[in-house]
Parts: C-alpha cells; sequence; structure tokens
C-alpha cells in the first residue's frame, strides 16, 4: 500500500480544502495510505468543515504567516512527521509547506503543488515578490513535479524562471455539485423579503487579493440589482462602511445557501488559482462575471457560461448591469454553465489524474 504525505500551511474555507479532501478520498479509495500534514487557520479564516474527514497530523508551529522562528520550529515539527509516517510519496501545497518540505532531506520523492502563486498578491508587491520568486526558482528542482491547477498558472510560473516545462501537469479541480438548501428557505434565512430584483453573489475571503471593495462600487452603478457579499477575513471592517443600500454583507455563509439564492455569481479578485467558488456556482447553472486573473478564463467559457474581462472596470460592472436586467439571457448562460462544468470538473478525473502521474513517479 503506498502512502502519500500531503502537507499544507492550514486547511481554511475554500477551494484549496475541497480540492485536498476530494483527492484523499479518491486515494484512499484506490488503496493509498495518506495522512494529511497542517498547522491551523490564523486570524478571523475559518477552518474548512472537510477537516473532520480527513487523516490528519497537526504541525502546531505551520502558519501561512512569515515568522523565522516558527517556521523553523515547523519545519522540526515536519521533519519528525515524515520519520514517523516514512511516505513513499511527499506531496506539498502552496508556498510555505512547499518551502519547508523542500527543504528538508527525504528520501521519497517530492511534487508541489501552485493553487494559482503569490506573485501577483498586493500584500507581497515589489521586493517581496521578488524573495516569492527567487525561493520558488531555488526549489522547483527539488520536486519532482509541479502540479498547478490551471494551465495558465503554470505559464506564469514559466515566465517567471520557476522549473521547467516538463516538470508541469495541470490537473483541475474535482467538483461535486452542490445540494442547495431551497431558494424560499435560503432567501428567508438571509433576510431577503423583495422578490423583484435579481440577487447578485461575491463569495470569497475579504482579504485584499479577493478586492472585496469592489462589490460596493459595482452596486451603487447596478441598482437595479441586490448585491450579497459572503465571506470574512481581516478587511470586514474596512469594506462595512459606507455601503450602498443594496448591498448586504453576510459574513461566513455555506454555499448551499448562497449559490441557491444567486441569479448572478461575480469575482473581482487580482489573483486565483482555479477558483471552486465559481465552478460550484456554475455547477448550479449560475453565470458568472470574473476578472482574468490566474486560470479563471479555464473555469468560464467566456460568452458561453459568463463573461472574462481583462480587468475590473466600467466594461465589467457594464456586463453586471446588462445581465440583471435580462434574466432571459442568464438562465441560458447558466445551463450552459452547468453542462460544462459537469463534464470538465469531475471527481473521477481530479483522482485519475492524480493516480497516474503518482504511479509513475513510482515506477507502478
Amino acid at each position: 500500500m503506498p502512502k502519500v504525505l500531503i502537507v499544507i500551511a492550514r486547511l481554511n474555507v475554500g477551494g484549496t480544502s475541497q480540492y485536498i479532501g476530494e483527492l484523499v478520498h479518491g486515494l484512499q479509495a484506490h488503496g493509498y495510505e495518506v495522512l494529511v500534514a497542517t498547522g491551523y487557520v490564523q486570524g478571523a479564516e475559518v477552518e474548512d468543515d472537510v477537516v473532520a474527514s480527513l487523516p490528519l497530523r497537526r504541525v502546531p508551529s505551520l502558519g501561512r504567516k512569515i515568522s523565522i522562528f516558527k517556521d523553523l520550529k515547523a519545519r522540526r515539527e515536519l521533519k519528525a512527521v515524515i520519520s514517523s509516517f516514512n511516505p513513499d510519496l511527499v506531496y506539498s501545497h502552496t508556498f510555505k509547506a512547499g518551502l519547508l518540505t523542500r527543504t528538508l532531506k527525504v528520501a521519497a520523492p517530492r511534487i508541489h503543488a501552485f493553487h494559482g502563486h503569490l506573485l501577483s498578491e498586493p500584500e507581497l508587491a515589489g521586493w517581496k515578490s521578488r524573495v516569492v520568486v527567487f525561493f520558488e526558482r531555488l526549489m522547483a528542482s527539488r520536486a519532482r513535479s509541479l502540479v498547478t491547477v490551471g494551465e495558465k498558472v503554470a505559464a506564469e510560473l514559466l515566465e517567471e524562471g520557476v522549473g521547467d516545462n516538463s516538470q508541469y501537469v495541470s490537473i483541475a479541480p474535482g467538483v461535486r455539485a452542490l445540494e442547495l438548501e431551497s431558494r424560499e428557505g435560503a432567501r428567508k434565512t438571509l433576510g431577503i423579503h423583495e422578490e423583484s430584483r435579481p440577487v447578485v453573489v461575491w463569495m470569497a475571503r475579504v482579504t485584499a487579493v479577493k478586492a472585496p471593495q469592489r462589490v460596493a462600487e459595482i452596486a451603487r452603478q447596478v441598482p437595479g440589482a441586490l448585491f450579497l457579499l459572503a465571506g470574512g477575513g481581516d478587511l470586514m471592517n474596512s469594506i462595512m462602511r459606507d455601503l450602498p443600500s443594496n448591498l448586504k454583507i453576510l459574513g461566513w455563509q455555506p454555499a448551499t445557501r448562497m449559490w441557491a439564492v444567486a441569479d448572478l455569481a461575480i469575482s473581482t479578485s487580482e489573483n486565483e488559482g482555479m477558483p471552486v467558488a465559481l465552478i460550484e456556482a456554475q455547477l448550479a447553472g449560475i453565470p458568472v462575471v470574473a476578472v482574468d486573473v490566474g486560470s479563471v478564463s479555464e473555469v468560464i467559457d467566456d460568452g458561453t457560461t459568463g463573461f472574462v474581462f481583462e480587468e475590473f472596470g466600467e466594461d465589467y460592472i457594464k456586463k453586471v448591469r446588462e445581465l440583471v436586467a435580462t434574466p432571459s439571457q442568464m438562465e441560458i448562460l447558466g445551463r450552459a454553465a452547468h453542462e460544462r462544468a459537469m463534464r470538465v470538473f469531475s471527481v473521477e478525473k481530479l483522482v485519475n489524474s492524480h493516480l497516474t502521474l503518482f504511479n509513475e513517479i513510482l515506477g507502478r
């Protein structure tokens, strides 16, 4: 029975946690022994419910924020986990886990996954971004393969000199269609009493890279729709100021509730991998308007299942206004979105692609 150790800094609510959850369960079903080594969520983040179903080993000092003392301690803790579990393969996810894992001397082959990248995050502008690029270039050769959740992410990393083209494998998320709450019940829970206005949903972490402040700007210019912002993060207090009357800030909400009430989904991010929330929206028959960052254009078929804009601005807002004014167009896009998402983002493809990669590396 092959043993795989998956390492990730934290499992906060979001697509990366769901990706890992589906992968772990799929590997177990194919006879793999899997252990997930992870730290804890920090600040206003919430841990994903998938954690309860995973074979977990906590690494107490491992977290997203950079801290030399804690990171060195986390490295020692990871070394102990690897020694006790003795994996045949080590599979790291996201920057911090990948950096620490690839600095260790490990007998087992290593794979690192990029769920997006940090190169265009606002928090890491300037010299910080150059530091990240330096370490990613340095560590790339220490992984047998580099998995990207989207082909565009791989292209952007290669442009920065990270790794070699032969190392890259793109594996899209495997996403299950959600069992949605009833529309009527979800609206009641969320306090939505009017029936006339279409509902536009933004759902993500409320942090700088997701650009939540843009939702208020859209809402002011599209008074014909009700906007719901669902999520939590360090910008919650700042976005609560001077809200337009047609925007409600909800905090964390289950996707099963949000996509039950939505007529249109929007994404305003400045950086993404391949956002699972947008795939879930499309599986629910909801079209999406988004900014073309990361692999968003691989999630949305522009003009068929939604619309993708090179940058956020007047054209983006104009399209949102146009769609909420024409419910029939949103319905057509939504049907196409559901059909494509069912075909492209299956759990079976996610698991089988990993099995093929693992078997090649392990010589099975």
